[in-house]
């Protein structure tokens, strides 16, 4: 451990920990940007930055590491005025079009413009520079004229999803995020998970799916575990008008944090769509206890209530059983389902049937 002081207040630190990572843990808020817990400090957006007794310059909060009598201020005089600039300076780089973006609400640029009471420069802003929509990717939107270079699509492509489609190109004033080396995301390698979409925090990188359909203020959210594989990721579904009309990732999910797959976060249309089946459906001879009859009404597939679906499925396995023997029964078991459900099915055949006849689809 190391003693430091912090805003004249001492305190004790773990060798090795950041100013940010003190200070967060003693309630002291220090604003950033590039930084998130989930991606490797870069230090570059200069949100961060306290003063450090004895230090020549500003020091990055998320990337300076504590030592024993380090004396730090978060919020000097000095230490406001930088960062406030530091945000003029993004802004004049940045489209003043909040009034109609699709993040506002959620955009953590805009929430510091606003408490720090940032605003574009007098001698202007360099406006629309990159086309809308840049690029063809089915889902994620791009609009590199609200980028503010913070890396963290960049970081969240290579140490999450591991694909390294997003990189840095050119230098200076012409600096720019690009997939690949200037290709489209689906040349590069994209899966089309929406990583980057979930870690961007301006509207560069939105989703394409529900663009325009509403703001952070005019949705509910409703937590939900993913229905597609047996992980069991955790994500919010965003309910308008109650209609799903999008996911966000929830960074309190236990399994999968921030990350989705792409059926995670894109593939929820299936909820709303007319062809989706809601309740069980049998054949209309088995509801008249008739027999098998391939041609007419009778061999119709019809909605009945669960009770009734589950009583026939029972009742035709016991039959299968009594007159063919258990093993002329087989049971397919689903990657869709939980472990737990897979292992309840497993002791269904065994023990309830009596077969051994049990695979499933994913064994391959």
């Amino acid at each position: 451990m190391v003693n430091i002081k912090i805003n004249n207040q001492s305190v004790q630190a773990e060798q090795g920990q950041t100013i940010l990572d003190v200070a967060r843990s003693h309630g002291l808020d220090i604003p950033t940007l590039c930084y998130h817990k989930d991606l490797s400090p870069t230090g570059n957006c200069r949100m961060c930055v306290v003063e450090v007794k004895g230090g020549r310059f500003l020091s990055a909060a998320c990337v300076t590491s504590v030592w024993e009598g380090m004396e730090i201020q978060t919020h000097s005089e000095k230490v406001m005025k930088d960062r406030k600039l530091t945000l003029e300076m993004m802004l004049a780089n940045h489209p003043q079009d909040c009034i109609t973006c699709d993040v506002s609400g959620e955009c953590e640029l805009q929430d510091l413009a606003y408490e720090y009471k940032a605003v574009a420069p007098s001698w202007g802003t360099k406006g629309t520079r990159y086309p809308v929509d840049s690029d063809p990717n089915p889902f994620i939107r791009v609009d590199m004229n609200r980028c503010i270079l913070c890396r963290r699509c960049v970081e969240a492509c290579a140490e999450i999803q591991v694909r390294d489609v997003w990189g840095v190109a050119k230098r200076g004033f012409d600096e720019v995020i690009v997939a690949g080396a200037g290709t489209s995301m689906l040349e590069a390698r994209c899966e089309s998970c929406g990583q980057c979409v979930a870690y961007c925090p301006t509207g560069a990188l939105s989703n394409k799916m529900n663009y325009g359909m509403a703001r952070a203020h005019q949705v509910k959210k409703v937590t939900t575990t993913c229905a597609y594989c047996g992980v069991g990721c955790q994500f919010d579904l965003l309910v308008k008008n109650d209609k799903v009309i999008g996911v966000q990732s929830n960074p309190d999910a236990p399994v999968n944090g921030m990350a989705l797959c792409v059926k995670g976060r894109y593939g929820y249309d299936y909820i709303h769509h007319p062809d989706r089946v809601k309740k069980p459906r049998v054949r209309r001879y088995l509801l008249d206890g008739g027999k098998k009859n391939r041609e007419g009404s009778p061999w119709d597939w019809v909605e009945t209530e669960w009770e009734t679906a589950l009583d026939i499925t029972a009742k035709k396995l016991m039959e299968a059983r009594d007159n063919y023997g258990a093993d002329s029964i087989g049971v397919l078991t689903s990657a869709k389902c939980t472990n737990e459900e897979n292992y309840l099915m497993n002791k269904l055949a065994r023990q309830v049937l009596g077969t051994n006849n049990i695979d499933h689809c994913a064994r391959l």
